[in-house]
């Protein structure tokens, strides 16, 4: 008999209801809402926040997660408690009022944003971050006092349990390294070859179409999810009913063709979870940087080999018409081009990780209160010209604008956009030692080796183990940086 783990059991199971309308409602406000709902939905979603909040802090749940702890529980069961506990503690460390709103400030701020980025009006912006920062810096203090972390590892923690700056600082330092003579040395050997840029305009009605047809050839399962247009591209919604969301610009096809492999790799994690546990957290995905790592996976590994550019080419020609551009060789030049640029959604693979860098950087400091957020732009043009050679002096719009999770009060997830680049990269490396002529595969349209690898050891895990046991138990070893030079190396310099 288990009364007090099958009582918890029930009380998760109504958050993940509350969870489902919470996540639905969050897609709807960035991809369908009107601007005059603004007001009327943060008010709401604060409300729905707050009743998730009073659940997780239920006087009862202390009492009930200590008997549930002396019951006899299997493995599963066990590992399913644990992750209760983690976020019961969580919760706990944030009052009421705090969570109500931050908030409320937070969709305050993300929906002015949407038109202030266009309109390059940093001011305007700042006056709803620095109340966003605030709330940001209590709810890092208060979860670094709980957890006896540092805050801006208190607030990493909620995004990738165990990561800390010490090891992120170890893993970027040694990246930061190497990283830029690599840049250069292909950079240079890019400069001998002849890239066709394809022709537009290319209408959003094609480019939509284009999208769902590689969606359905990534497996995205069409009767759980839709693909809808938003300003910044995101895969929300839940795991019964995944929503994407891409962005076209009808002068260049490639952001909205490869955001939308990269947020199909999101969809089909979460489409894939456990689904008999599906109501309870032990289903839910590891770590942002295990997310990030599908997505990536899925865009970098996958979506820009030369192999999958064959696959692609065809669908290109359907939709677009018959272009040198889109010939397989030419189209796997143009995917892998190397060119330093200010957006980070756009940004090629190797060039990537500095605006994760440079992102990651100045967020520390504004948790730590060494620099306030009137600061931020003079950082920002300083990092982009040391890292990429990049002036963007007066231009908030593509530059610290550009992304909306600041805007949100997401402190802390930047890093696991190239922690997850770096267990892509693992995965593929341990596929290929299962599947050594993977690439043919791939070239035929036949992708089940990777869909069956990723779904054996990543999707159908959920939670069950931590973010380093997952990974050893994948690929036989935890995190290991190497697997990423060596992929950058040969794919960029064979």
């Amino acid at each position: 008999m288990t009364p007090s783990y099958d009582e918890l059991k029930r009380i998760w199971t109504r958050l993940h209801h509350y969870n489902h309308l919470q996540s639905i409602a969050g897609w709807d406000q960035a991809a369908m809402m009107p601007p005059r709902g603004a007001p009327a939905r943060a008010a709401a979603m604060a409300e729905m926040q707050g009743l998730l909040h009073r659940t997780r802090t239920d006087p009862r749940l202390a009492d009930l997660l200590q008997r549930a702890q002396r019951e006899d529980l299997d493995a599963l069961a066990r590992a399913n408690l644990a992750e209760m506990r983690r976020e019961w503690r969580a919760s706990n460390a944030l009052p009421q009022a705090l969570v109500d709103a931050i908030s409320l400030a937070g969709a305050r701020c993300e929906h002015a944003w949407r038109s202030q980025r266009p309109a390059n009006d940093w001011a305007g912006f700042l006056e709803n971050f620095r109340e966003v920062l605030r709330l940001g810096r209590e709810a890092a203090q208060r979860l670094a006092d709980d957890t006896g972390l540092a805050p801006y590892d208190a607030l990493m923690d909620q995004y990738e349990p165990g990561a800390t700056r010490v090891e992120v600082d170890r893993v970027f330092g040694d990246l930061q390294q190497w990283l830029p003579d690599l840049v250069r040395s292909v950079r240079e050997h890019q400069s001998r070859e002849r890239v066709i840029e394809p022709a537009g305009p290319f209408a959003k009605a094609a480019q939509r179409a284009l999208s769902l047809d590689v969606m359905a050839l990534l497996g995205f399962d069409f009767e759980a999810g839709r693909l809808d247009e938003s300003a910044h591209p995101f895969s929300g919604g839940v795991p019964e009913d995944t929503r994407l969301t891409t962005r076209y610009r009808e002068d260049d096809l490639m952001p909205s063709l490869m955001g939308t492999v990269h947020e199909t790799g999101h969809a089909r994690y979460e489409q894939n979870l456990p689904r008999e546990w599906l109501d309870q957290p032990v289903a839910k995905a590891r770590s942002m940087a295990i997310h990030e790592s599908q997505s990536l996976a899925f865009e970098m590994q996958l979506g820009r080999s030369r192999a999958f550019a064959g696959l692609l080419a065809p669908r290109l020609r359907a939709q677009f018409g018959d272009q040198a551009a889109f010939e397989p060789d030419n189209l796997h030049r143009l995917m892998t081009r190397v060119a330093p640029g200010r957006i980070r959604v756009d940004a090629d693979e190797l060039t990537y990780p500095a605006h994760v860098i440079l992102r990651y950087g100045i967020e520390k400091r504004l948790i730590d209160a060494d620099i306030e957020a009137e600061d931020i732009p003079a950082l920002w043009d300083e990092g982009m010209r040391a890292l990429l050679d990049i002036d963007t002096r007066g231009n908030y719009r593509d530059g610290c604008m550009q992304d909306v999770h600041w805007a949100g009060g997401a402190f802390g997830y930047f890093p696991c956009y190239t922690l997850g680049a770096m267990y892509a990269a693992q995965w593929f490396a341990a596929i290929r030692v299962r599947t050594p002529d993977l690439d043919a595969r791939i070239a035929r349209g036949e992708l089940g080796a990777v869909f069956d690898w990723l779904r054996e050891h990543i999707w159908s895990q959920g939670s069950r183990w931590s973010t380093p046991e997952l990974a050893v138990r994948a690929s036989g070893e935890a995190l290991n940086p190497l697997h990423f030079r060596r992929h950058l190396e040969a794919r960029y310099l064979a």
